[in-house]
C-alpha cells in the first residue's frame, strides 16, 4: 500500500530504530512507548489486521515476536512483557498496518495494562536499547 507509514518504515523508506530485520518483518522502537524498551513488530508485506494475514505468515509474525521479545526483555533488563496486537478502532488499532506491541514490564512501574498513555522516545533509551539488544539477537 503506497500511501501506508508502517509499510515505508517497515521497507526501510522511514528511518527507524530498527532493533531487528528479517526478509519479513522488521522490529522498531515505539516513538509513543508505554515503557522503556516498547518496540513493534513490523510485516514488510501489507496486511490491514490478524485477519488479513495468511496463516503462515501469522504463525511466522508471532513465533518472530516470541523472539525478539525475549531478547528484548534481556536488553531491557525487563521483568516481564506483554505481547498486544489490536485489530480494528474499537479495539485500540490506529494504524491499519498489522503490527504486534512487545512491552517491556517493571515491577518498580506496577503493571500498565493494555492501556497507556504514550510517552516519549528519548535518544538516551533509544540508544542504550538499540545497542544492547544485538547482544541477545
Amino acid at each position: 500500500m503506497e500511501d501506508c507509514i508502517f509499510c515505508k518504515i517497515a521497507n526501510g523508506e522511514i528511518p527507524s530504530a530498527t532493533i531487528y530485520e528479517d526478509g519479513d518483518f522488521r522490529a522498531i522502537l515505539d516513538l509513543g512507548p508505554a515503557s522503556k524498551g516498547h518496540a513493534l513488530l513490523l510485516p514488510k508485506k501489507h496486511y490491514a489486521d490478524l485477519f488479513e494475514i495468511p496463516d503462515e505468515d501469522a504463525a511466522k509474525a508471532f513465533t518472530t515476536a516470541k523472539k525478539v521479545a525475549g531478547a528484548l526483555m534481556k536488553a531491557a533488563g525487563a521483568e516481564g512483557i506483554q505481547i498486544v496486537q489490536n485489530n480494528g478502532e474499537a479495539a485500540g488499532q490506529t494504524v491499519f498496518h498489522l503490527h504486534i506491541h512487545m512491552i517491556p514490564g517493571y515491577k518498580k512501574d506496577g503493571h500498565p495494562g493494555a492501556v497507556w498513555n504514550p510517552g516519549t522516545l528519548n535518544d538516551a533509551d533509544r540508544n542504550e536499547i538499540v545497542e544492547n539488544i544485538k547482544k541477545y539477537l
